[in-house]
């Protein structure tokens, strides 16, 4: 088989328009473009979303700054500082913090985030960690385990049961 042999499959090519040639041809005269205007002159047209010199609908609509965000992750934030004051050696998770009163309101799973000193040992669960928070966490001598998204969600829901009493 050579390139000279290649040739498309039997009903796949359609034969081109024939435009301009007559009445007879169904494309005579002005070729299926209509009698006058920007739209019937040869070349280009018009500029994809041009709309005849009204204001463009991308230009009337807000820029996407002002759109609010589809799928905001939102943590119940804990800075390291606010930790040094818990009991030493203590497993630190999201229910703990609200049982001790350090945290006062769940908005979504644990982060915590590295501003302030620690100078205990503690075991910490949360979602996420800054870099800072995990180094000043373990240089302290505790250590620091991430826990999945999935699984932060169902701790806190099966709390929030036994304290609704269901």
């Amino acid at each position: 088989m050579r390139l000279s042999d290649l040739a498309p499959k039997k009903g796949s090519k359609k034969r081109p328009r024939r435009l301009g040639r007559g009445i007879s041809a169904g494309q005579g005269a002005s070729c299926g473009f209509g009698m006058r205007g920007q739209k019937s002159r040869s070349g280009s047209g018009t500029r994809p979303g041009f709309e005849g010199g009204q204001t463009p609908l991308y230009r009337r609509i807000p820029k996407l700054k002002h759109f609010p965000i589809i799928n905001p992750r939102s943590y119940t934030i804990v800075n390291v500082g606010k930790l040094a004051q818990l009991p030493p050696n203590s497993l630190v998770n999201l229910e703990f913090l609200l049982e001790q009163g350090v945290v006062t309101a769940k908005n979504g799973p644990l982060k915590i985030l590295g501003d302030g000193e620690l100078n205990i040992p503690l075991q910490v669960q949360a979602v996420a960690f800054t870099a800072k928070a995990q180094e000043k966490i373990t240089a302290a001598g505790g250590s620091c385990e991430v826990i999945a998204r999935s699984q932060a969600t169902i701790k806190s829901e099966s709390v929030q049961e036994t304290a609704d009493g269901r």
